[in-house]
Order: structure tokens, then sequence, then C-alpha cells
């Protein structure tokens, strides 16, 4: 039995600018009382805005909703953020839940507005 050779292309998907969409969540029982959150209150508004901070303060192009934060940047760039907003999460809770969906299109930058003024367009009847 032989070993598949990935596609020509894969090299590709690990350079070039990406969109990342991520959430991550603390839950457990954090290690330090000082990032205990309240019995009445299971919001984790504080960790979520200390991995946001981080986020802005990485300079790459980047938005948040109510469910995800979205970073455009390189591979390693992005997920080097990814990593420390995730760590930083951890502080909160004694484990970290953590989403990523990504849209690796080699060649493509400014797609973080660029994807959402198409479909606006397409809406509009714009095409």
């Amino acid at each position: 039995m032989t070993q598949d050779t990935p596609p020509a292309r894969f090299p590709a998907c690990q350079t070039g600018p990406m969109l990342l969409a991520f959430s991550v969540a603390p839950s457990g029982t954090p290690a330090d009382p000082t990032h205990q959150r309240g019995a009445a209150d299971a919001s984790v508004h504080d960790a979520v805005a200390a991995a946001v901070k981080i986020v802005r303060e990485s300079g790459l192009p980047n938005q948040t909703d109510s469910m995800f934060t979205t970073i455009e940047g390189e591979w390693d760039e992005v997920f080097a953020v990814v990593k420390r907003a995730t760590e930083e999460v951890g502080k909160y809770g004694s484990r970290v839940s953590l989403v990523i969906k990504a849209d690796i299109r080699p060649g493509f930058s400014g797609e973080l507005t660029a994807k959402v003024e198409r479909l606006e367009n397409v809406i509009a009847g714009d095409s």
C-alpha cells in the first residue's frame, strides 16, 4: 500500500493571506481566583474581551461579531494570534473550547471586507 501524495497546491495553503474565524471560551474553574466568574453569571465576556484585545493589538485586520472574531493575515501570524488568545482565555477556566473556520485562498487579500462587499452587491442586484 502506498501513501497518498498531497495535491501539488497544498503548500500554497500554508502561505499567503487567509481569513480565519474563531470562537474561544473557557469552562471549569480557573486556577487563579482573580479570573473567577460569578456563580450567578455564566457569562464569559471577560475572557472573550481578553482574547479580542490580543487580536486587536496584533495589528492584523479583524472583525468581531456576536459569535466569532475573524482575522486576516498570513498562516503563521494568524495562528500565532489565535494561540495567544487561547492561552489568555485559559486563565479563566480549567478548559478551553476553541472553534476555528478558515478560508484559505492564495493570491487574494483584503477579503475581510471584499467578500461582504461582493455579497451586498449581489443582494442589491448590482452583480
